[in-house]
């Protein structure tokens, strides 16, 4: 098993280093048209190049790729709309009341989530077992002295992993909502405020924990919940609601929670139990201008 993960990472890698030379290869071919018809003189970096010279033969014809055909990130790229997501939520081992029933409540946001008592369950261990259960995502929670501190997303099989801390956790009953159970149909996504690349990735993997909807046609409702994660200032402010339609044009919020806020600290190839992964980015607060530079 160890070594089937071992050489399905290595054949992800070499597809990856693939992608990311031809990626370089396109933005060449790019400057290189901008450069014949703008009339300016080439960049030393293309002027230079033999390779590209010999490889490449210009085609005033052929369309740019699009920005959507250069994503490199394609972690996703199996499962993006085309199949339903299978999320499982976890704590750390020996979890207090109020992190057990945290969990409880996190799963409630994802339609497709199952939530598992961790036990004495080990990472790896953990960690197969979702892999040969043909899950997508595991979700681990953890704690300081009672209060929810911390959040993983592990992405299957391949990562990312993307690691929070936890902040202005609110529970359905710290918020005073008494509609009863909460309704499990997909909701709708609202990803606001992730403006750099950064934030587009975390905004990607914030969404694909939800399983895609589909089309709203006579038969398929538009659905009453709205899951919204908004970032302000590098913190990310997770909202859930039901609305309900008052009149023909205007409708009617309800927080039925839970609310929580999001600071991500790192983002880590690989899954979870990868400790020896690259780091694709870390939080450096540790700067003189670590306090004024906005990262999502």
């Amino acid at each position: 098993m160890i070594r089937k993960q071992a050489r399905l990472r290595r054949d992800f890698l070499f597809r990856k280093a693939a992608e990311l030379k031809e990626a370089e290869t396109v933005e060449k071919r790019a400057k290189l048209r901008d450069a014949l018809a703008s009339g300016k003189p080439l960049d030393p970096s293309i002027a230079k190049d033999k390779a590209l010279r010999k490889d490449y033969a210009y085609d005033e014809s052929a369309d740019a790729r699009d920005d959507a055909a250069l994503d490199l990130d394609d972690e996703y790229a199996a499962m993006s709309g085309l199949r339903d997501s299978r999320v499982l939520v976890t704590t750390s081992r020996s979890p207090s009341s109020r992190l057990s029933a945290f969990s409880k409540e996190l799963r409630l946001l994802f339609p497709t989530a199952v939530r598992l008592n961790r036990g004495t369950l080990i990472l790896p261990d953990l960690v197969q077992s979702c892999q040969s259960n043909g899950l997508t995502d595991l979700i681990l929670l953890s704690e300081h002295r009672g209060t929810p501190t911390g959040m993983v997303v592990s992405h299957f099989p391949n990562g990312p992993t993307i690691s929070f801390s936890l902040h202005n956790v609110k529970m359905r009953a710290d918020l005073g909502s008494n509609i009863g159970t909460v309704a499990e149909s997909i909701p709708h996504i609202i990803c606001e405020g992730f403006t750099t690349k950064l934030g587009q990735r975390v905004a990607r993997i914030l969404k694909h924990l939800f399983p895609p909807r589909e089309p709203i046609t006579s038969k398929n409702k538009v659905g009453n919940r709205v899951v919204s994660f908004i970032n302000k200032d590098d913190t990310i402010e997770v909202r859930h609601h039901v609305f309900v339609r008052t009149a023909y044009d205007s409708v009617e919020l309800s927080e039925v929670g839970p609310r929580l806020t999001l600071k991500p600290f790192e983002i880590r190839q690989g899954t979870l139990e990868n400790k020896d992964g690259d780091v694709e980015w870390h939080l450096s607060s540790y700067t003189r201008t670590g306090r004024k530079k906005q990262y999502l």
